[in-house]
């Protein structure tokens, strides 16, 4: 049985398609940047590197990746659809739109400009932003700050991959 204070809740929401549509094509778009930037140098550049035992397969990284944004985008709409008229929100977008730019920059930095270096110090402002951006989508709706847990986790392990690239070549 259902506590009745909950089934009113998803009675009461309305699903503002178009908007989802958007906040999700954002952040999909923010992949698409990077990929330009990706691609040329996977066969390459990328595949002459010394990776580290726990890099996984170049495989995972594209859906992983198509997945996040993904989530990214149903969080982003989650918080947009609280209404721009609050401060908490608009702040939390900005925060949001940073971390997905600085996103795009670092697959220019690493795979661009083959600059593993440089990268591994952006994504360091990259995670600390996602962590911020999760903290603010958190405090306006849970289930959105929540969304973003498994792309902070993936970018946690995307900094160790850099790091030790960095390291070993």
């Amino acid at each position: 049985m259902t506590h009745p204070r909950s089934r009113k809740r998803v009675t009461d929401m309305k699903l503002n398609f178009p908007r989802l549509l958007v906040s999700i094509f954002m952040c999909q778009l923010a992949g698409i940047i990077g990929s330009i930037a990706t691609y040329p140098s996977i066969p390459g550049w990328y595949a002459s590197l010394d990776k580290p035992w726990f890099t996984p397969p170049n495989w995972v990284f594209g859906p992983v990746w198509i997945t996040l944004f993904t989530l990214m985008g149903v969080s982003l709409y989650m918080v947009w659809d609280k209404g721009l008229k609050k401060e908490e929100t608009r702040t939390a977008i900005k925060v949001f739109g940073a971390q997905l730019s600085l996103n795009a920059l670092w697959s220019i930095l690493f795979f661009g400009l083959r600059n593993p270096l440089l990268a591994f110090i952006e994504i360091l402002p990259l995670w600390i932003s996602i962590a911020i951006s999760m903290l603010l989508f958190y405090r306006i709706s849970r289930p959105a700050g929540i969304l973003l847990v498994p792309y902070l986790a993936w970018v946690s392990l995307a900094s160790m991959l850099n790091y030790y690239m960095w390291i070993l070549n």
